[in-house]
């Protein structure tokens, strides 16, 4: 197997947000495909997280700094000297949204316009991954997924910065990059993340993991809230292959991907007996009341048929093998002797090898 068609061995990649939990992630996935990663994020906002118990500072260029600096931005992106460009530095959390709102606009919109300018000082560049979000699109609770020419919406400060920050990305796409032709740039958008090393507040494993750490039964508020819930590794194979298509034909590929998958659908309750069921660890129970405090879309799914024709890309785990994966990433931060960066790789080739069984083209 030669994943990406070796595309990154020896290439240069600038990856903001690599202290974060998808970016810490895709950094390793990259170092271990041979690119030379520099990455640019402040530092990490959890205790633990993935960024020092993976000692990523010791395997990739790390350097520290905000996308708001843009002078840092515009100096660190100079001295790497990249081909691609990974952009997933942002504020990603609703609640802390919600308590600060003018500053997730700031980073997640003035900071997203930073990156892209960034990229134009920098004529090494060839193709601009940005990440969004499955909250961008307005919510109107349907049943059917979300497609990407779909509405853009916000219902809260967070969703509502990632919908500018697609219309940012829209119009630096049509008023620079694709007359200038030199680079391709899309913006990619995935289901509900979950997988080993994530400790951000307010999401739904993280706050089991923490649960079981501390020896105490999650509660659980709104236990029907269904979601599509896929393994890290699902979208970030998509974002890697998306970015060796963009750099090969920037026209064809530019604009607005959606990765998630077909099933995995299911609620809260479901999930987290799932993982109860599993792992043998810990338990839940529902609770009412004010819960966290905002109200979330009972329903929210996206369709992904444009990368299943465009890219050949469909998620290959189904719930049971997406949830044994997430809890045995987990085996680091409970207790288990096992150096949290080799447990990341070894579940990256685990993942890439069933890709290829699958007949997926990237991991062939």
């Amino acid at each position: 197997m030669i994943p990406f068609s070796d595309f990154y061995r020896g290439r240069k990649v600038f990856l903001t947000g690599h202290t974060g939990f998808k970016g810490a992630w895709l950094a390793l996935w990259l170092h271990s495909l041979g690119a030379e990663v520099s990455g640019y994020s402040l530092a990490p906002t959890s205790e633990p997280n993935l960024f020092e118990a993976a000692d990523l500072a010791d395997r990739i260029r790390h350097v520290s700094g905000g996308i708001l600096d843009a002078e840092a931005l515009d100096r660190a992106m100079a001295e790497s000297r990249p081909e691609v460009v990974f952009h997933l530095a942002a504020q990603a959390l609703i609640p802390e949204s919600l308590e600060h709102p003018l500053e997730t606009l700031q980073t997640n919109v003035m900071g997203s316009a930073n990156v892209l300018e960034a990229v134009r000082r920098t004529d090494s560049v060839r193709a601009v991954v940005c990440a969004s979000t499955n909250k961008c699109y307005d919510n109107l609770k349907q049943p059917w997924g979300y497609r990407e020419n779909d509405p853009l919406g916000g219902h809260d400060p967070y969703s509502a910065s990632k919908g500018a920050m697609e219309m940012v990305c829209a119009s630096w796409n049509r008023s620079f990059f694709r007359p200038e032709g030199r680079v391709g740039l899309a913006t990619v958008r995935s289901g509900n993340l979950i997988g080993g090393g994530d400790f951000s507040p307010w999401r739904l494993v993280p706050d089991y993991v923490r649960a079981v750490r501390e020896g105490r039964i999650l509660e659980v508020h709104r236990p029907n809230v269904v979601r599509q819930w896929q393994h890290v590794l699902e979208p970030l194979s998509g974002y890697l292959w998306l970015a060796v298509k963009l750099a090969g034909d920037p026209a064809r590929f530019g604009g607005a991907w959606n990765f998630a998958p077909s099933d995995n659908t299911c609620s809260v309750e479901t999930l987290v007996e799932t993982i109860h069921c599993l792992s043998g660890m810990g338990g839940w129970k529902a609770v009412t009341g004010e819960g966290e405090g905002w109200l979330e879309a009972a329903m929210l799914k996206l369709c992904s048929d444009k990368a299943a024709v465009e890219l050949q890309w469909k998620a290959v785990l189904d719930l049971e093998r997406t949830v044994d994966m997430t809890m045995r990433g987990y085996g680091p931060f409970l207790g288990r002797e096992f150096d949290a960066g080799e447990v990341c790789l070894s579940q990256i080739d685990e993942y890439t090898a069933l890709a290829a069984r699958r007949g997926m083209p990237w991991a062939l």
